[in-house]
């Protein structure tokens, strides 16, 4: 048995579960023939679970059974059916509201999401969207209040039974036509549901694009709350701090301090690092002493190049861990436990990375530099080392000032330099025919010469033939000759010394 429900939002076929759920389904057919659900409101929307209506007054506080209609208040309600069991394992399923105590009324929902295990077991399930699911599921995309009622009014229009086959009930009268939409039931607080929604309407360019922009920045700041960046989404960051990013990793605090001060008063600058390593994060943040030099340097500092990098230059928007206590009166920093820190604490931290990147630099550099040099330097850096040792340390690791690592760093370019001139000027030799060139070609040249004259030799042979075969016979036999003959001669050689030892031994 099938029902056609016409909506604001578009129309869908419902198919009841007839053998299943009698009473239910007899129930709803006989509001659908009495028009009872004409200009009912879905008044709670909730996406990815369940819409619901069936409720005339819109409240979700009414609405009665069929039998309530016929019989009385006594029988506004009726009990459901439980067996057999049917789970709302799916979308599009259509289920009666258990008004308590398993009792139902008019009130039903649709099911906006598969597996919804914990509506089974409450509600009496009698139906299941045949056709249009997708108009259903539209209502997912649906914009409420706090209360899960939607701003834009959604409701059944009409209702078309396809087959009816239960009875009517005693008393029961059939309308002529669908009832026209009193007062009471179309009246809203809410945008009605064939209200054209236009937030332009009257504004010119400038305007709209101004309101864009503005809903866009909420929606930014509401995001960034949700993460935690910012505590509230109605805060402004400060005017006079600005964010730099795309550093390099040896950039320090002070290199940024001495860069940017040319521009003004600076309050803070400090480079974010890592919190177990102490490595640079490369981006920073700078606090100006006036918004004037923060604009000033945003301008100017953008795209610059230090340290061999080109920075990027904006103003800071996050505020997770300052508090901006208005214009004049500065910024309250907090840390990750969100406890207050001064401007002492915070140099302090500042200094203890300083110290460590340093000392991890110099072990760095100096464990590299040995790879690379000689032997007979090493002795000479481990003095100048030593030298750095004697008046600066920390933690019991000691390093080398920072003049020493720059001529540390200009010998070892220096050198490289000289390794890489040595490179190109053989290389320049070698493409400009040099000796050992030259000998490659010669020895090229001769080696293809002698590969003609053999390809030649053995294309005579091939055309000899049989001669070739007879003239090495001819040649094995004087080969095996004279192997015999210079056998019998050392034979002979060997018997006269051995006559000889003897005349020797008698005398």
């Amino acid at each position: 048995m099938a029902v056609v429900v016409e909506t604001t939002i578009g129309d869908f076929t419902i198919d009841l579960y007839t053998e299943e759920r009698p009473q239910t389904c007899r129930n709803f057919l006989k509001l659908c023939k009495l028009k009872y659900y004409n200009w009912n409101l879905f008044h709670s929307v909730q996406s990815n679970f369940i819409a619901q209506t069936g409720d005339p007054t819109g409240t979700g506080k009414g609405g009665e059974s069929v039998y309530g209609i016929v019989l009385g208040e006594k029988a506004r309600y009726y009990e459901a059916e439980q067996m057999p069991k049917i789970k709302h394992d799916r979308s599009g399923l259509l289920s009666m509201v258990n008004c308590g105590n398993n009792m139902l009324g008019s009130q039903f929902f649709i099911t906006l999401a598969p597996e919804l295990q914990s509506l089974d077991g409450h509600h009496c399930v009698f139906g299941e969207i045949a056709e249009g699911l997708e108009i259903v599921l539209k209502l997912n995309e649906t914009i409420c209040d706090g209360d899960h009622r939607p701003y834009q009014d959604i409701r059944i229009s009409h209702t078309v039974i396809l087959e009816d086959p239960f009875e009517d009930p005693k008393n029961f009268v059939v309308p002529d036509q669908s009832p026209p939409p009193t007062r009471e039931a179309l009246m809203s607080d809410r945008i009605g549901a064939d209200e054209v929604i236009d937030d332009t309407a009257g504004m010119t360019t400038e305007e709209i694009v101004e309101m864009q922009k503005e809903k866009e920045a909420k929606a930014r700041a509401t995001i960034l709350e949700i993460v935690g960046d910012i505590p509230d989404a109605e805060m402004a960051p400060p005017e006079n701090v600005l964010f730099v990013c795309k550093l390099n990793p040896v950039t320090t605090d002070d290199d940024l301090e001495i860069i940017f001060s040319r521009f003004g008063k600076i309050v803070g600058c400090e480079v974010i690092r890592d919190r177990q390593t102490g490595d640079s994060l490369q981006y920073a943040f700078i606090e100006f002493g006036d918004r004037k030099s923060c604009e000033e340097a945003y301008f100017k500092m953008d795209n610059v190049l230090i340290d061999d990098r080109r920075i990027h230059v904006d103003f800071s928007q996050s505020v997770a861990k300052m508090r901006w206590k208005g214009k004049g009166k500065g910024i309250q920093y907090f840390d990750d436990k969100g406890n207050e820190t001064t401007s002492e604490n915070r140099r302090k931290k500042k200094d203890e990375f300083r110290n460590k990147d340093d000392a991890r630099s110099r072990r760095e550099n100096g464990n590299r530099y040995m790879e690379e040099v000689p032997d007979h330097r090493k002795h000479e850096r481990r003095k100048d080392v030593d030298r750095g040792n004697s008046d600066c340390s920390h933690n019991g690791e000691k390093y080398v000032s920072k003049e020493e690592k720059r001529q540390e760093s200009s010998r070892e370019r220096y050198e490289f330099d000289v390794r890489r001139g040595k490179e190109r000027r053989r290389r320049s030799r070698d493409r400009s025919g040099g000796r050992n060139r030259d000998k490659s070609k010669e020895r090229d040249r001769n080696k293809r010469e002698s590969d003609k004259e053999h390809k030649r030799k053995k294309k005579r042979y091939d055309r000899a033939g049989s001669n070739i075969s007879s003239d090495d016979t001819r040649h094995e036999k004087h080969k095996e000759k004279h192997s015999s003959h210079k056998k019998k001669r050392n034979r002979d050689r060997s018997r006269e010394r051995y006559e000889e030892s003897e005349k020797r031994k008698r005398r």
